[in-house]
């Protein structure tokens, strides 16, 4: 066993965010190994407060652009919660077709561009493109159709414009809608298929890890839940979503400008890895079989397979979008008009699953509609925590490796949590000192 090992993997990103993979081994003996979260505090929660209630989805959205829609519902929950404001049966629907959309998006981004070039060998996307050209095409069309889901019904691909508290400022024209229907059928089905084949393809090339954790997400009686919910532990079972605080308990530690999170054990993760694990007898057929042939059965214990999941998710995230465009066409398409007189005024919590995981957003409201507080607990927080658990696992066992090998492993460990600071954080440069 090597005796001595110093990793510090430098802040260096594709995307957003900063962050740090330090490891010491020292006589034998594992001293520190976590992710180190550098970025500056962004203080959303301090911008929100006096900002009147058709303010704050506008502004929380844009504490990710890859998250932005997740943000915007959650936001737009917790405030209709607080102010007493009613939502129409057509408006679940959309905003249910913009959350499969915007999973989409995502997980497509992360799991296609991000994580397969280490999959396949190679450092990044651009270099995947003479091996696994049409592998490389297919991912920029779903993300095109994803990014057109957004575009129908939330007016355009980020930051959407449409979605305010009590419904939409514009519902989407059922030719609209038909089009969209035509591009998930013909286009996205058959690449759904052709990207579960890869995957299946290079399931031998992700790493062979396991540590047995709490999973926690929503979860509701009826469908698979990415939109509304009871919270659900895998170890405790379900609470209502205004007991967030009791799952969170939110901590400081000192090598993160993030705040860590536990409930019922030292940490626990959220996402899609963590939805499956919670929920996956309620995937529809499609996914149902994606999940078989890429060998994702519940309980799965291997952090690495989070990006699979992904994976079977976005088929059925197409799945779902297209049974709601069935629904909202079969039912007639009709232009209401939001509901935005405030019934009352105090304190509203929402809740939703955005790509990373579980979303809570808390608003308190005075009698001018102005919030007087809010707290806002992102998944790559809550996340946190079980990444640095992993990481005290993964590290004797693989100590032997090449240093190549576990400097991959434990950036790829990263990776597999599609860490959101405000983006996914990608870990280049490694320096040994020994």
């Amino acid at each position: 066993m090597r005796q001595n090992l110093d990793i510090n993997v430098h802040h260096v990103t594709r995307v957003e965010g900063h962050g740090n993979i330090v490891v010491n081994v020292k006589e034998g003996k594992l001293e520190r190994a976590y992710l180190e979260i550098v970025e500056a505090p962004r203080y959303f929660e301090a911008i929100l407060k006096g900002r009147n209630y058709k303010e704050a989805a506008i502004i929380t959205s844009r504490i990710c652009g890859i998250c932005s829609l997740g943000h915007q519902m959650t936001s737009l929950k917790a405030t209709e919660a607080a102010l007493g404001l009613d939502v129409s049966e057509q408006t679940v629907l959309l905003r249910k077709l913009l959350i499969d959309g915007a999973t989409i998006q995502s997980h497509v981004l992360h799991s296609l561009f991000l994580v397969t070039p280490d999959f396949v060998g190679k450092p990044s996307v651009f270099a995947m493109i003479g091996d696994y050209r049409e592998a490389v095409l297919r991912a920029l069309r779903m993300k095109n159709i994803a990014n057109l889901v957004s575009e129908v019904v939330g007016g355009r691909a980020v930051h959407p414009v449409t979605p305010i508290p009590g419904g939409f400022t514009r519902i989407p024209e059922a030719g609209e809608l038909k089009f969209l229907k035509e591009k998930l059928v013909n286009e996205m089905l058959p690449d759904c298929d052709a990207t579960v084949e890869l995957m299946h393809q290079l399931l031998d090339t992700i790493p062979n890890f396991e540590r047995e954790t709490e999973y926690i997400s929503l979860q509701c009686d009826d469908e698979y839940a990415f939109y509304d919910g009871d919270i659900c532990s895998s170890d405790t079972g379900r609470v209502p979503v205004d007991r967030y605080e009791k799952m969170t308990n939110e901590f400081v530690v000192p090598h993160s400008t993030s705040k860590h999170a536990k409930a019922n054990r030292e940490s626990f993760m959220v996402g899609a890895l963590a939805r499956f694990n919670n929920n996956s007898s309620q995937l529809l057929e499609r996914a149902q079989r994606a999940a078989e042939k890429l060998r994702l059965k519940a309980p799965c214990y291997n952090p690495y397979m989070n990006s699979i999941a992904q994976i079977v998710e976005v088929v059925h995230c197409t799945e779902e979008a297209i049974k709601i465009i069935d629904t909202l066409l079969a039912r007639g398409l009709k232009d209401e008009k939001p509901d935005q007189e405030p019934k009352k005024y105090g304190r509203g919590i929402g809740s939703t699953e955005v790509p990373r995981g579980i979303l809570y957003h808390d608003y308190t409201y005075d009698r001018k509609g102005l919030i007087v507080k809010a707290n806002c607990v992102i998944p790559t927080g809550q996340n946190l925590g079980n990444i640095d658990y992993d990481m005290k696992k993964l590290v004797p066992e693989i100590i032997d490796e090449p240093k190549e090998s576990i400097v991959k492993k434990l950036e790829m460990l990263v990776r597999a949590y599609d860490p959101c600071i405000s983006c996914s954080v990608h870990m280049l440069d490694v320096d040994f000192v020994e």
